[in-house]
């Protein structure tokens, strides 16, 4: 039998640990642990992980071109999620509708990380 996987967590590296950790949650809505460690934050927001990691020394995602992307997350609701970030200040790309069938935005953080939130347009069309 063949060991199983269990989806845990993205890790991110970054370099200002409390301002990293304060976008998560005061922009995208995720809720932070691991307060207590000194170069950790746990974001978590519906089962999904981001564990951020203080490395000031190492290069900024911004410098890193391709490289900054680190995650895709589904969603039901595109649109209403871009809403939501945005009118807290979130850095979000327009929704753009994907040949693969799915409806995306762009999450740019302060330190230059992408993060890509889709819905699948089947079941966004079977929503209405």
């Amino acid at each position: 039998m063949a060991a199983k996987l269990t989806p845990y967590a993205f890790v991110l590296a970054v370099p200002d640990l409390e301002k990293s950790a304060a976008y998560f949650r005061d922009v995208l809505g995720f809720s932070l642990s691991w307060t207590e460690a000194p170069d950790w934050r746990l974001a978590e927001r519906d089962g999904v992980r981001l564990m951020i990691g203080h490395c000031p020394d190492d290069k900024r995602a911004a410098e890193i071109g391709s490289h900054s992307w680190f995650g895709y997350v589904e969603v039901d609701d595109v649109g209403a999620l871009r809403s939501e970030f945005t009118a807290r200040g979130g850095n979000c790309s327009p929704p753009k509708d994907q040949p693969y069938g799915m409806r995306e935005i762009i999450v740019t953080t302060p330190d230059g990380h992408r993060l890509v939130f889709g819905q699948d347009l089947n079941k966004a069309a079977n929503r209405h």
